[in-house]
């Protein structure tokens, strides 16, 4: 019998306000969305950020339109985790049902969740208002300290440390566990284990990455955020397996978060940075997590011919070098044929060396791994690099 399967989709990843900054392309600019998919055919939705928008396209584009129940977890009502729900094109349509997940604001009262969608599209700060989304919506108000069952899958919730209150979330499936704990700041005991409660033994623990260690100790101390080397730390005490840095400031490039993540990965085997477009499957059998970038958020390419010699590490850590030729090239990236598996997201040197009326010139280029997919040729690994330097 196979193992189950479930797959985890980033649609947002960015914190606080989304950003259209080249310089953000690579790691993408919309604010928190995440599906998971568990293995029993239960829809989860994490958040409902601008990355919401770009979920519900694909889901229109795929004909994802079903009379099962999609369960929406909301962590908190902050702009940037419900700004995406107005724009959520399966919410108007009748044939959908969803339900919807939160607690009760101190400064709303009972039924907290829908007063807060109906409000952000109010007039005048929306066209139409809450009642032009014709899908079936119910809401349910959680507490922090709950479990309770959907299909196969348990979830458990905990109060977070950020200001007017968040939860997150544990949700065990057959292929795994996922903890989504996103806008947490260290520093309270009881919200901290709260947190260390949440990760236990987790597959995969998506946790606040907003700021770096010094920030958090300093200038940011107090907004509600935390940094890489907390969630290390938590990963590490709570034995999880794989950690994700999530919720990126807007103002930290794709440079910045690069050299995050490669400060994690000196402290903590399996990390990866959170990326729109990337896909994470939980339980494939005696296999460690994979992640994956589909072939739509590279760059378009056109066929060329160089040799090259590329060096990186694999996911197993080890260091290679490997002669190949580059047959797929844009300015802001290539596909390489190789048959060593470089670790997701890990940076790799391209030396390109091409013949011309002065002999062979070689160029030299980083990048970073976006993409890996198996291969053309038997033993082979197709790999996507987008260009740094």
């Amino acid at each position: 019998m196979s193992s189950p399967i479930a797959k985890l989709s980033f649609w947002g990843v960015r914190g606080s306000t989304p950003t259209v900054d080249p310089a953000t392309w690579r790691y993408g600019g919309n604010t928190p969305c995440l599906e998971l998919a568990a293995p029993d055919g239960t829809k989860f939705i994490l958040d409902c950020g601008t990355g919401l928008r770009v979920l519900g396209n694909r889901w229109g584009a795929d004909g994802l339109a079903s009379s099962a129940t999609t369960h929406i977890f909301v962590t908190h009502y902050h702009w940037d985790h419900i700004q995406g729900l107005p724009f959520f094109a399966p919410l108007y349509d009748q044939k959908n049902q969803f339900q919807f997940y939160s607690f009760r604001s101190k400064f709303l009262g009972p039924d907290s969740l829908r007063q807060v969608f109906e409000a952000q599209m109010a007039l005048p700060y929306f066209p139409v208002d809450f009642s032009a989304m014709t899908a079936q919506r119910k809401f349910r108000e959680v507490d922090g300290g709950e479990t309770f069952q959907i299909g196969e899958n348990k979830v458990t919730t905990r109060w977070l440390n950020h200001p007017q209150g968040c939860l997150g979330f544990r949700i065990e499936t057959p292929a795994g566990t996922v903890v989504y704990a996103t806008d947490n700041e260290p520093g309270v005991p009881a919200l901290d284990m709260n947190l260390r409660e949440l990760a236990a033994g987790a597959d995969i623990f998506i946790n606040d990455a907003q700021y770096s260690p010094a920030q958090l100790a300093n200038e940011r101390k107090g907004w509600g955020h935390s940094s890489w080397s907390e969630g290390v730390r938590v990963a590490r005490e709570t034995g999880v397996k794989t950690l994700v840095l999530f919720h990126h400031d807007p103002d930290s490039t794709d440079r910045i978060v690069d050299q995050l993540l490669r400060q994690a990965r000196e402290e903590y085997d399996s990390v990866f940075a959170a990326s729109e477009g990337m896909v994470i499957t939980l339980g494939a059998a005696s296999e460690p997590v994979q992640a994956h970038m589909p072939g739509s958020r590279t760059a378009l390419r056109r066929e060329a011919q160089f040799h090259a010699c590329v060096t990186g590490v694999t996911a197993e850590g080890q260091k290679f070098e490997e002669d190949t030729l580059v047959r797929d090239l844009s300015i802001q990236g290539a596909l390489i044929s190789l048959k060593h598996s470089p670790r997701m997201q890990s940076e790799v040197q391209v030396v390109m060396r091409a013949s011309g009326t002065d002999g062979v010139q070689e160029m030299i280029l980083r990048g970073y791994v976006v993409r890996i997919e198996e291969g053309a040729e038997k033993g082979t690994t197709a790999v996507g690099v987008v260009f740094t330097d």
